[in-house]
C-alpha cells in the first residue's frame, strides 16, 4: 500500500494513545454485539441541513417525513462532523476518518490522489457481498468515488433553476465564461489514468457567477432535480428487492440556491419568518473565525460586499425552509417506497446532513466556520426491531463514528484503523454517557482553526503550523448557548480557558504514524 500522507509533524498535537484513552473512557461499558442483522442499508445525505426539524423541536418548520423517520428510530440532537464544509465533511464520514488523515480540506482534491487503498464504507459493504449504489450527491459532486459503487454512479441531469428567465439567464453566465476564457471545473481536471476517477479539480467552484440565490417555480416535484432523484431511488429500491443492498441517496437540496417548487414556499409566509437572534459578530471573537460568505455572494441578488438586508435575509430564510420542506417530501416517497416493497423491516436506514448552515447568525450566511450552528448537524438512525423508538439521545457523538456503527448494526467487522466508535450502545441506552468531546476543524489559509466541543464548552484556537495560536475562542454553551460572547480573553475565565486549552492539547485527534487506514481486507462474502 502506498504510504499514507500525514499531516506535517508540529499538527500533530497528540499521539493516538491520547485518543485512544480518550475513547475508552467514553462508554461506561462495551454494549454486546448485535446479533448479525445482515440489514440493506438506506443512507440518505441531505445537503447543507441544519437541525432545524420538527423533530429538533422547532416548531416552525414543516418536515412531517422526516419526524415519521424518527417517531420509529433515535434521534442524535448533538452530532458534529468534523469540517464544515461538503467535500471534507462526506470523505470523514464515508472514510471514517479525520481530515488530518486523509489531508483533504477542500472541494478539489479526492482522497484516493493522497491514500488510494482506503476502503471507505460503500466499499466495505461491496466488498461483503451487497450491491452498492450511489444516487445524486453522495461524495462531491466530480469527486466521486467509482470504486466505492458497484455500478456507476447516478445524477439527475437538470438545469438547476426551473423558471425559464433564470435557466437563460444561466445559459448567459456560461457563455460569457467562455468567452472570457475561463475554465469551468468540469472542463479541466486531473483523472486516474485506470479509474478514471477525477482526483484533482483546478477550478475552485466559486469562481463562477450564478443567478439568483432562490426561486419558486410552479412546477411538480419531479421537475426538480430532488424529484427526479427520488424517482430514481423508488426506482432503484424495487430493482434491489431480493438482494442485499446498500443505496446512498444524496439530496441535493437545501443547498443553495434554494430551488423548490412553489407550493413549498406557500407553506411559509416571509415576513412571518423570524431572523437570526443574534445577528452581530460574537463579542471579543478573533477576526478569523469569521467569514465573507463568498457562496453566497456568488448569487447575482447578493450584494458582493457588506451586510444582507433584512428583506433579504427574511427571502432567504423562506427559501432554506422552502427547499428543506421540499426535500422532506421526497425523503418521504422513498421510505414509503421501502415500506411498500416490505423492505423496511429489513433495512437500515441513516439519515443525515452533511454539516449545518448559517441563516444570518453573527452576521453570516453558510457553512465554513467553527461555529456551533455550522459543525452541528441532524443525524438519525432506524434500526429494525430496535427497542427504544421515538427517542433523542444528547450524547456527543461525531460523523467519523457513523462507518463502525453501520457495519457494526449490518452483522460485520469493524475495519481497523478507523477513527470513529460504534454508536450502536446508544440505541439501546440513549441516556448512556456520550463522547467527552466532539472535535471540528476549518482552514483559512496556512491557518488551522481546530475546534474542541465539550458537555458545556466549546474550546477552538486557530493557529500556523508549529506557532502560537493567533485567535483563541471559548464559548460557555450553559449561559452563552448561542455563541454570542468568547470568553478566552476575561481574567475571571483563565483558569477554566488554561484547563481547557490542556485538554485540547493531550486530546486533539491528529494522524500519527501508528494511524492507518482501513485497506483491503479478504473476507468471505455475506
Amino acid at each position: 500500500m502506498p504510504a499514507l500522507r500525514l499531516p506535517p509533524p508540529r499538527f500533530r498535537l497528540a499521539a493516538v494513545a491520547f485518543f485512544a484513552a480518550l475513547l475508552v473512557a467514553t462508554w461506561p461499558s462495551v454494549a454486546p454485539a448485535r446479533e448479525a442483522g445482515g440489514y440493506n442499508v438506506l443512507f440518505i445525505i441531505v445537503d447543507d441541513l441544519r437541525p432545524e426539524l420538527g423533530c429538533y423541536g422547532t416548531p416552525i418548520i414543516q418536515t412531517p417525513q422526516i419526524d415519521a423517520l424518527a417517531k420509529v428510530g433515535t434521534v442524535f440532537r448533538r452530532a458534529y462532523c468534523q469540517q464544515a464544509v461538503c467535500g471534507p465533511s462526506r470523505t470523514s464520514f464515508l472514510t471514517g476518518l479525520r481530515p488530518d488523515t486523509t489531508g483533504i480540506y477542500d472541494l478539489q482534491t479526492h482522497f484516493r490522489l493522497h491514500s488510494p487503498d482506503i476502503v471507505t464504507l460503500p466499499q466495505y459493504f461491496k466488498e461483503h457481498g451487497y450491491r452498492t449504489q450511489s444516487l445524486g450527491k453522495v461524495f462531491h459532486d466530480l469527486l466521486d468515488d467509482p470504486r466505492s459503487w458497484s455500478v456507476p454512479s447516478w445524477a439527475p441531469h437538470d438545469q438547476l433553476y426551473g423558471k425559464p428567465e433564470n435557466r437563460a439567464s444561466m445559459d448567459r453566465i456560461r457563455e460569457q465564461a467562455k468567452s472570457d476564457g475561463k475554465l469551468l471545473p468540469e472542463d479541466q481536471v486531473q483523472r486516474d489514468p485506470v479509474t478514471n476517477t477525477v482526483l484533482k479539480i483546478n477550478v475552485k467552484r466559486g469562481d463562477r457567477l450564478m443567478g439568483p440565490a432562490w426561486e419558486d417555480p410552479d412546477l411538480p416535484d419531479g421537475a426538480l432535480r430532488d424529484g427526479m432523484l427520488a424517482d430514481k431511488a423508488i426506482e432503484v429500491l424495487g430493482q434491489n428487492r431480493d438482494q442485499p443492498f446498500f443505496l446512498a441517496v444524496g439530496f441535493y437540496r437545501p443547498h443553495l440556491p434554494f430551488v423548490a417548487p412553489k407550493k413549498y414556499y406557500d407553506i411559509y409566509q416571509a415576513q412571518d419568518l423570524p431572523l437570526a437572534r443574534n445577528p452581530d459578530p460574537p463579542k471579543d471573537a478573533p477576526r478569523i473565525a469569521l467569514t465573507n460568505f463568498e457562496e453566497l455572494r456568488t448569487y447575482g441578488d447578493i450584494p458582493k460586499i457588506g451586510p444582507v438586508s433584512a428583506e433579504k435575509a427574511r427571502e432567504l430564510i423562506h427559501g432554506y425552509y422552502a427547499a428543506v420542506s421540499y426535500v422532506d417530501a421526497q425523503v418521504g416517497r422513498v421510505l414509503a417506497e421501502l415500506d411498500r416493497l416490505g423492505l423496511r423491516e429489513h433495512t437500515l436506514v441513516v439519515l443525515c446532513g452533511d454539516h449545518g448552515w448559517q441563516l444570518g447568525e453573527h452576521g453570516l450566511w453558510a457553512k465554513h466556520t467553527n461555529f456551533e450552528v455550522a459543525a452541528r448537524t441532524p443525524l438519525i438512525f432506524s434500526v429494525p426491531g430496535q427497542a427504544r423508538r421515538g427517542v433523542s439521545t444528547d450524547a456527543l457523538v461525531e460523523f467519523v463514528d457513523l462507518y463502525p456503527t453501520v457495519a457494526e448494526l449490518c452483522g460485520l467487522p469493524i475495519p481497523a484503523g478507523l477513527e470513529g466508535i460504534s454508536l450502536a450502545p446508544l440505541l439501546d441506552d440513549p441516556d448512556r454517557a456520550g463522547k467527552k468531546a466532539a472535535f471540528s476543524q476549518y482552514p483559512r489559509g496556512d491557518v488551522m482553526g481546530r475546534s474542541m466541543r465539550t458537555e458545556r464548552y466549546r474550546y477552538t484556537e486557530w493557529a500556523r503550523p508549529g506557532a502560537p495560536p493567533l485567535g483563541v475562542e471559548l464559548y460557555d454553551h450553559q449561559t452563552d448557548p448561542d455563541e454570542n460572547v468568547n470568553l478566552a480573553r476575561q481574567p475571571e475565565h483563565k483558569e477554566l480557558a488554561a484547563s481547557l486549552a490542556n485538554q485540547f492539547h493531550a486530546n486533539w485527534p491528529a494522524a500519527t504514524s501508528s494511524a492507518q487506514p482501513p485497506t483491503k481486507q479478504t473476507q468471505p462474502a455475506k
